[in-house]
């Protein structure tokens, strides 16, 4: 494509959008009427230059007003913040939901990722783009986090303000209103739905739930919330470390690294500012536990997330929220604004002293900024491209600043470290594997949705509670980057370690089942097809490798035996180098799933 930014002139609507964020321009070098005094001297670049990590809000907000980001609106933001307009096109075409090319304001992304393809997307597809005219652009596309209603369509319509609907579980009817519709769609059931265990006695990061009014910042603290930050302000900094530390607490993302020497090495750094950074954007297919959190109890994430920044000396902390989850945007949103407006965050957070706040940022539909150093690449403006590690985040991590990052379930775990003490804590799961843990279970289930259980039980007892169904056939643990298991082996214990000694891993607590009715075959080709789309391309093992794998995953869709030996052979010497060689975890492990379907359930035998 050619760019030929200096010839193309906003429109209103697109200068609106982005003087809607950064407020008017003030000179002619940032887009203004050209003045004298602009002839004599250039103003604002330094501070327009420390503004480049506005630029993917600013993208936002051109997408969201008009539904696509034309060269005269990329250059006029670009204006705006000294931003080169080649960089910020590389910006605005590595993300999925943004468009760089014309299309209709409304936009309908159909989720044909494993449970929603499993419950029948590919028809759903079908129907919708048989019933939709022109006006509305249909864009299938990866896991929208909501496979416990598979399958699920998300509605995007541009305007001001942006509209959205969602429709799941979906049917075509329901996804033709909620596009040509928005404002008459059905309203999303409770966060409580996506939770069966719900008012149950015994749940601990799930107990609020159902039970509390997610807008209601004094029902929160009714059931017990900002005890822990009372708590924390009385241990101070280095006490809370040492809990969280005693208590065994991991993250909860899937590298189950420990908490409290994360915290405590950053935290020990003498270089200022410090940063906190909530991930989440949790876009691993099958995963939905921290949306439901989110907008269930979305309080108890800026509790812990001022604990964090408190322990660690951070002052301000970003929540990266997945771009695809509108509803958890506003909840959060409007927590933010409560809790800011109460005292609870802001310059002297409870009269204590300390401040803090919590910026938020959206995501723009890209997997890979789930990893924490690409996740800073994010928010800082650049295409969201792991960074080569050392050095670590705690050292040098957003705006090249020591930086703690954990995503949403690791973080919420510190409330009831603080009000129950560690030991207790500890005492909960087990000598390895400490405290509660979330699991997201669906597929062919009865009762998909976000269990709660201790560390420690087994998957067979994990899926007795969600009904599994007849014919199971297997079970993906840890999502698209897991690992398959068989039905004859459910009694592996839902640990880190125990499902590293099955062979398998935990991951982020994706559990999906699938009964004999879906096509393994079809399932891995959707898995590697996910990875090649998903690969950011910045290192060759990974760019290669995922395409190689889908191009033999294509070829061998429909054979097995001794007609598919060389191909598997293929997919063994590539998947091995992409494991050794990939810069990020991403290329690491984009084979597992593929590799575990091969060796234990036979796929292609």
């Amino acid at each position: 494509m050619d760019l030929h930014f200096g010839d193309s002139k906003p429109t209103d609507d697109e200068r609106a959008a982005v003087d809607a964020l950064l407020g008017p321009p003030e000179s002619s070098w940032e887009g203004a009427d050209r003045s004298d005094a602009d002839l004599r001297w250039a103003r604002g670049g330094r501070t327009a230059r420390e503004r480049r990590d506005l630029l993917l809000p600013g993208l936002h907000a051109i997408n969201d007003r008009i539904g696509w980001i034309s060269d005269g609106a990329l250059d006029y933001l670009c204006r705006r913040l000294t931003v080169p307009p080649a960089e910020a096109y590389g910006v605005a075409t590595f993300y999925a939901l943004f468009s760089v090319r014309p299309r209709p304001a409304t936009v309908l992304h159909v989720c044909t990722d494993l449970a929603c393809t499993a419950a029948g997307a590919g028809a759903l597809c079908a129907g919708v783009e048989a019933g939709l005219g022109p006006g509305v652009r249909v864009e299938r596309g990866p896991c929208l986090g909501l496979c416990e209603r598979a399958p699920a369509a998300l509605a995007v319509r541009a305007g001001d303000p942006v509209r959205t609907a969602v429709a799941a579980p979906a049917t075509v009817r329901t996804a033709v209103l909620a596009a040509t519709s928005p404002d008459s769609a059905p309203e999303e059931p409770p966060a409580a739905v996506a939770v069966p265990q719900a008012g149950s006695a015994g749940l601990t990061l799930l107990a609020r739930v159902g039970v509390v009014d997610p807008a209601s910042l004094d029902d929160y603290r009714a059931h017990g919330g900002y005890t822990a930050l009372r708590r924390a302000f009385e241990l101070g900094p280095a006490g809370v470390i040492r809990e969280v530390t005693d208590s065994g607490l991991v993250g909860r993302g899937g590298a189950a690294f420990p908490t409290g020497r994360k915290w405590q090495a950053t935290a020990s750094q003498p270089d200022r500012p410090h940063y906190l950074v909530c991930n989440a954007d949790e876009s691993e297919p099958g995963t939905f536990k921290d949306r439901v959190l989110m907008e269930g109890d979305p309080y108890a994430l800026i509790e812990a997330m001022t604990i964090a920044g408190y322990a660690t000396g951070a002052h301000h902390g970003y929540l990266y929220l997945r771009g695809e989850y509108p509803r958890a945007l506003r909840r959060m949103e409007h927590a933010v604004d409560r809790a800011r407006a109460r005292g609870l965050l802001g310059a002297d957070v409870l009269g204590q002293g300390y401040a803090f706040d919590i910026e938020i940022r959206r995501g723009a539909g890209a997997y890979i900024c789930g990893e924490e150093t690409a996740l800073f690449n994010s928010i800082e403006g650049y295409r969201g491209e792991p960074r080569s590690k050392p050095p670590f985040p705690v050292e040098k991590g957003l705006f090249g600043k020591p930086t703690v990052e954990n995503n949403v379930e690791t973080l919420v775990n510190v409330l009831p470290v603080l009000t129950m003490g560690a030991q207790a804590y500890a005492a909960v799961g087990t000598p390895g594997s400490t405290g509660p843990k979330l699991y997201c279970v669906s597929g062919s289930v009865d009762r998909p949705g976000v269990y709660e259980l201790p560390f420690g039980a087994t998957l067979g007892e994990l899926l007795t509670l969600a009904g599994v169904r007849d014919g199971l056939r297997a079970v993906l643990l840890g999502g698209a980057a897991g690992g398959f298991v068989r039905p004859d082996e459910l009694d592996v214990p839902l640990t880190f370690e125990g499902t590293r000694e099955a062979g398998t891993t935990l991951g982020s607590g994706v559990v999906m089942a699938f009964d004999d009715t879906v096509p393994l075959p079809r399932l891995l080709l959707r898995i590697a097809e996910f990875f090649r789309d998903e690969s950011c391309g910045q290192c060759v093992p990974c760019r290669v490798g995922t395409v190689r794998q889908e191009e033999a995953l294509h070829r061998i869709a429909d054979r097995t035996g001794a007609a598919a030996a060389d191909d598997i052979a293929l997919l063994r010497e590539v998947g091995r180098a992409m494991r050794d060689a990939s810069i990020c975890g991403l290329g690491q492990t984009a084979w597992n799933a593929v590799e575990s379907a091969i060796d234990r359930l036979g796929a292609y035998e």
